[in-house]
């Protein structure tokens, strides 16, 4: 249908893998599990359940008849309800234990803590490919120089594969914050509707231990280890909050990367990948756009701005719940990770592709090393028996006088002619030209690239086997 909205998250930019996690199909088969582990468990602790009854209810998982829940909903004003309705009426001899003792969150914020689980996950694997990706440019350009900037004035030489080290120790640490969110993931359980357990204590007459057990079992059957000590009727939404801080991490450190990028390409330096047939722009034939750099900045300022949503959503929530979270979690949560996950589609797809031009390079490395090569110049002259003081006073008024006529003019610095031709500065042409060689201004930049890689990334990505990146749709 092209008469109604939807989302470019779907049809431009997100991986298959990671819409279907965020899928009605998924969502509804999750909620129809959990009423299996319920029904199962409370049959194996004593209820009256028959085995019967649980196989119906497992034969009917994946065959949902939405147009059926449809039409309860529209009758029930209930989502959770109209979706125990059409389950009842594919297991007719099981409808009647279908949500036994459970509230609407026992399926709802259950299910929504195992597909932010599995979201995550994939999350995580994107992740440590674009740092494997990144690793590798890392290492091919660790020893050619390039000017470094503060301020984005030109500064002192380093490196670009040092420079690929500091977007990769950003995702180093992005990593981290994803491993903990997933550490940190506990299903809320069953718990009623304040949190107090008060209809399974009287389905087992009291027996906490029957309770606990439930729950352990429970979890058991969804493949997780752990529920949350206490709650109210949700589980706490600060651990929304913690999870889209870690995919606003990992969307700041992309912008970080696309933006720094974006700025190479306008010095001509390295590009992101460009394609035979791609157009730059409709109406400036010669233009190579970074449009993938671009989108990286575009969509994980939206994930940064849906941050927002989640610590709101927190911050807000009255007592033991409030249902203005729901319409809200419906879009931040899957939008946060589906924009998350095209900004590290992007991500590796340029870091495998991105274009060095060492000569454009050099070109502005000898723009500029004369004036940052005065110390040395000056440290030369003095053990060539020169006045420190005077050989710094020349010095400076060569270097005005040098970048004066640069700006004024449009020339190429002249500061070595002019020093050189200057009888206070006891160092001759032969002794500046060894002088202005970049690799002696790259401090331990290489050396702290390799060091990096070996000590920190490579263990990394050791634990974690290679993940092809899927098509990305630019």
């Amino acid at each position: 249908m092209k008469d109604t909205y939807e989302t470019p998250l779907n049809s431009r930019y997100a991986s298959r893998e990671m819409q279907y996690i965020f899928s009605p199909d998924r969502k509804f088969t999750t909620w129809r599990k959990l009423w299996v582990a319920l029904a199962e468990s409370e049959m194996e602790l004593g209820l009256p359940i028959t085995q019967e009854q649980v196989d119906a209810l497992k034969a009917h998982v994946n065959d949902i008849d939405y147009d059926a829940a449809r039409r309860f909903e529209e009758k029930t004003r209930h989502d959770v309800m109209a979706h125990v309705l059409a389950y009842g009426e594919v297991c007719p001899n099981a409808k009647g234990i279908i949500h036994l003792g459970a509230t609407s969150c026992y399926v709802t914020d259950n299910a929504d803590i195992l597909m932010l689980r599995d979201a995550l996950t994939l999350i995580r694997s994107k992740l440590v490919e674009t740092m494997r990706r990144l690793r590798a440019f890392a290492m091919e350009h660790k020893d050619q120089p390039t000017l470094g900037y503060t301020h984005l004035q030109p500064a002192q030489l380093t490196t670009v594969g040092k420079r690929a080290c500091l977007w990769l120790q950003d995702l180093m640490m992005d990593l981290d914050e994803v491993e903990f969110a997933l550490k940190s993931l506990k299903l809320l359980g069953n718990r009623g509707a304040t949190g107090t357990q008060m209809s399974f204590k009287a389905l087992f007459n009291g027996d906490g231990e029957k309770i606990d057990e439930l729950e352990r079992r429970i979890a058991r059957k969804m493949g997780m280890e752990a529920v949350f000590d206490v709650s109210g009727q949700t589980y706490p939404r600060k651990l929304d909050s913690r999870i889209l801080g870690a995919l606003s991490g990992i969307c700041q450190s992309a912008y970080k990367f696309a933006q720094d990028l974006r700025l190479l390409q306008s010095f001509r330096e390295i590009e992101e990948p460009f394609e035979k047939n791609q157009i730059g722009s409709s109406a400036m034939a010669y233009k190579r756009n970074p449009m993938r750099s671009e989108r990286i900045c575009a969509l994980s300022r939206h994930v940064m701005a849906l941050y927002h949503d989640a610590c709101d959503t927190a911050a807000t929530q009255w007592f033991e719940r409030t249902l203005d979270d729901s319409a809200n979690r419906r879009l931040s949560l899957p939008e946060a990770f589906l924009s998350t996950d095209a900004v590290l589609e992007l991500y590796a797809n340029v870091a495998s592709g991105m274009v060095v031009y060492p000569a454009m390079i050099m070109k502005r490395i000898n723009e500029n090393l004369p004036f940052m090569a005065t110390e040395n110049i000056m440290m030369e002259a003095v053990e060539n028996g020169g006045d420190r003081q005077e050989i710094h006073e020349r010095i400076r008024v060569h270097s005005q006088a040098a970048a004066t006529r640069m700006k004024m003019e449009g020339l190429e610095s002249d500061l070595m002619e002019r020093i050189a031709a200057d009888p206070a500065i006891p160092v001759d042409a032969e002794g500046l030209k060894h002088l202005l060689s970049p690799e002696k201004y790259t401090g331990r930049a290489a050396e702290q690239t390799e060091k990096f890689i070996l000590e920190c990334i490579d263990p990394i990505l050791a634990q974690h086997t290679a993940q092809e990146i899927g098509d990305i749709r630019i």
